[in-house]
């Protein structure tokens, strides 16, 4: 962890005040507690970067401390395994990061109790999912898409409705109910379980942990806007919750796909238990991160930053073919009400001044003491890979002039690579890049110096001049390293 980074938030206190919430609406209800995890359970990488000092894996040492209560059911949407959607921060799609998570929940201590995919629809690539998880032990259930959702509550809430999907077998009081990624229907599937534990005669209730958008921060907060640039291939449009406000006189805010459910979920809390224990979606809500900003202006400042990084991301997946001019065009708003624009990221004006005086693709990065260091293409390295080595070297304190790897390394990777493995490419990514360093250290003193400084490069800006490959991309998350790039390909 880069000491440098400077913090905005308080995640002991954090860790404190949510987990106490959170045993407190335990408590409000009977049998079962059906908690929804908005949001990333584990490795929440936007709410770090957005919050600075948020540890990405706050929300999983929270339900540690609950493992004798709990179990996990992880949800999927079926039409994400058909399209393979990709979890942005981590370059792997939805299907493989369920996979992940399972492992990673079950190595911990954490009960994984089975995997529902919704929107079922018997998509080839869901019943292959389903038949490899199965020959994992885990159990799958299927979930459908319901006619007039969410609007037609009659029907929804009818053995036609939810009463279609299948019933979850749980075991302990509380069932967290998560996902790779927003839109997989996670509180569709809370809802599923309420009317079939009530069609059992069985008390069970239901609440909602979601970090983003904070709901005691004003509407058009950075760390608001940044959330629906964040989520802006979904639609979602931060709103002040009108219950909430006509309930209490208080402003706060929420989004517009719970709002939309919400007189959904007060009828099903109607049938079940009489009344409904919620006015608002705020009061079902148990988000603490508000309670937590330490200094405001750090947070609004990484907010900002976040909305930037966000748009040319999208900018790059239009020219990809990924997203519509319309997305884009979203979230230049979204930049506009944030009042940012991409002259705010220093790297941006450093990568491209590189690129015009060297005549090829450039990158530049912005270290956590604000120093700009570039790099530049050559005949043996990329410019992203160049520029690592140079970072490496600052932290190092080693003269710009040395030689960190010898030709001779590099020569027969390039080799290896055009000759016999086909690449029209002869310059080494940055995964090769730093291979051959760690080679290099086993005999150079300054290599190995150079490796040891690996761990700086977490939470560095980048900006590439030209779209980098899908490898150069995944080090550099891996790394730790916020990068974008400009809408172009490299000739």
């Amino acid at each position: 962890m880069n000491n440098d980074l400077k913090i905005g938030f308080d995640n002991e206190k954090y860790l404190k005040m949510q987990s106490e919430h959170i045993r407190q609406r335990i408590a409000q209800f009977g049998d079962k507690l059906y908690l929804e995890f908005g949001g990333k359970l584990y490795d929440d990488f936007h709410a770090s970067r957005v919050l600075p000092g948020f540890k990405p894996d706050s929300k999983l040492q929270m339900l540690l401390q609950l493992k004798d209560e709990a179990e996990i059911v992880i949800v999927i949407n079926s039409g994400d395994i058909e399209k393979n959607k990709v979890r942005g921060d981590l370059g792997i799609t939805y299907d493989i990061d369920v996979l992940r998570l399972v492992n990673v929940f079950t190595k911990i201590g954490l009960y994984v109790s089975s995997v529902v995919l919704t929107r079922y629809d018997n998509q080839p690539s869901a019943d292959a999912f389903q038949s490899r998880l199965e020959a994992m032990g885990i159990k799958v259930y299927h979930h459908y898409s319901i006619k007039g959702y969410p609007s037609d509550m009659k029907y929804i809430i009818s053995d036609e409705g939810y009463g279609k999907n299948d019933y979850i077998e749980t075991s302990r009081k509380l069932v967290v109910v998560t996902a790779p990624g927003p839109g997989s229907g996670k509180m569709a599937t809370c809802l599923s379980q309420l009317y079939h534990e009530h069609k059992r005669g069985r008390s069970a209730g239901y609440a909602k942990f979601e970090t983003f958008p904070i709901w005691n921060l004003p509407l058009r907060h950075p760390v608001n806007i940044a959330y629906e640039a964040a989520t802006s291939d979904l639609n979602d449009v931060n709103m002040i919750d009108p219950f909430h406000l006509e309930a209490y006189g208080e402003t706060t805010v929420n989004y517009n796909r719970d709002i939309e459910i919400f007189p959904v979920l007060n009828t099903m809390f109607e049938e079940i238990l009489g009344e409904s224990p919620y006015k608002s979606l705020t009061d079902m809500g148990v988000n603490m991160a508000g309670n937590c900003i330490v200094d405001d202006e750090i947070t609004c400042k990484a907010a900002r930053d976040e909305i930037i990084r966000r748009y040319y991301v999208g900018m790059c997946d239009q020219k990809k073919g990924l997203i519509s001019e319309d997305e884009v065009m979203k979230l230049k708003l979204l930049m506009k009400q944030a009042n940012v624009t991409t002259d705010d990221r220093k790297v941006v004006a450093a990568a491209l001044k590189k690129e015009d005086e060297t005549g090829g693709p450039a990158a530049a990065m912005e270290l956590p003491d604000g120093t700009i260091l570039t790099g530049k293409t050559s005949d043996l390295l990329g410019a992203v890979s160049a520029l690592l080595l140079n970072a490496l070297k600052h932290f190092a304190e080693i003269d710009d002039e040395v030689l960190l790897m010898s030709p001779h390394v590099i020569e027969p990777i390039m080799d290896l690579k055009v000759n016999h493995l086909g690449n029209n490419n002869p310059h080494i990514h940055s995964d090769e890049t730093l291979l051959a360093l760690s080679i290099c250290a086993n005999t150079d003193p300054n290599a190995k110096k150079a490796m040891e400084q690996i761990s700086k490069l977490r939470g560095c800006e980048v900006h590439s001049t030209v779209i980098l490959s899908q490898v150069d991309e995944r080090i550099f998350k891996r790394l730790g390293i916020n990068l974008t790039c400009e809408p172009k390909y490299s000739n």
